[in-house]
């Protein structure tokens, strides 16, 4: 599934792309992608400006003139393609045409991604919004917000830090990451991490967080960007997906035993069993 990075990618190509532009029709080739894209979907959307984005977690809100806000979740194989073709791609469900003539395709082949309307002013009490922890890129997630949500907690760093409760829009890929750099077994239990740790593990998740954005994400399986190229921060992994391969930290050390594997709450973790020592 898109993480934080690639739908932040997806959202500023959209954004570059359709800002204040009017949506002249909506061509729906199906409703029934994760849940039923709403009825008067079409009539609502048709004839209005796009006057904003917005991403919350791992959501792209397209905010509409008639204050509406299209709610885009690109689920597990969804791409959006810009200036698509007049013949619809394979799996491509819906299509966005703008009074100048682009077009703006959302395909999805497990249609797992979803569509819906809401009003502008009622976004953060959406059903799938309402309670989302902190943005991990804007001010408001401090160490301090993070220490509050561990306080007590015996369950791993890693699940708590996946909950979109506590942190919103991080993902698998990125919490693996951010916990190599910070030096944080995943394992630990989130209630024992001292402040300095908790410091150090804020930075490094802003850190993973604004180099994956610069890349443009991370290109694995259906993700590109919408006008069609690749992401490159896969090309930067430190550990995910490097189970065996030396750590790129300890270089020539004979303690190392290379990045490790384990699965948590049924997704592979991967990090080095020198540098992030549990206790």
């Amino acid at each position: 599934m898109p993480e934080l990075p690639e739908v932040e990618t997806v959202m500023r190509g959209m954004q570059s792309a359709l800002q204040d532009h009017v949506i002249s029709d909506v061509i729906l080739h199906r409703h029934d992608l994760r849940w039923q894209i709403p009825a008067d979907f079409r009539q609502c959307v048709s004839g209005q400006t796009i006057t904003g984005f917005r991403r919350r977690g791992k959501y792209i809100l397209i905010r509409l003139s008639n204050n509406l806000s299209i709610v885009l979740h690109l689920g597990m194989s969804g791409r959006i393609v810009l200036d698509s073709p007049a013949t619809p791609a394979p799996h491509e469900h819906v299509i966005f045409i703008t009074a100048d003539g682009r077009r703006c395709g959302f395909v999805d082949p497990r249609r797992f991604g979803m569509l819906d309307l809401i009003p502008t002013a009622q976004e953060d009490d959406y059903k799938f919004l309402a309670g989302m922890g902190p943005e991990p890129l804007e001010p408001a997630f401090t160490s301090a917000v993070l220490q509050a949500a561990f306080k007590g907690r015996k369950a791993p760093v890693k699940t708590v830090l996946l909950d979109q409760k506590t942190v919103s829009g991080l993902g698998n890929i990125y919490v693996c990451e951010a916990l190599f750099r910070a030096g944080t077994h995943p394992q630990t239990a989130s209630g024992s991490l001292k402040p300095r740790e908790i410091s150090g593990l804020v930075r490094a998740i802003r850190a993973v967080l604004t180099e994956a954005i610069a890349a443009g994400g991370s290109s694995l399986k259906d993700y590109v960007r919408p006008e069609g190229s690749l992401g490159y921060f896969q090309h930067a992994w430190r550990v995910y997906g490097k189970k065996g391969e030396p750590c790129p930290d300890c270089p020539g050390l004979p303690a190392c035993t290379g990045v490790a594997h384990l699965t948590q709450a049924g997704r592979s973790t991967f990090f080095c069993p020198l540098q992030q020592k549990i206790r």
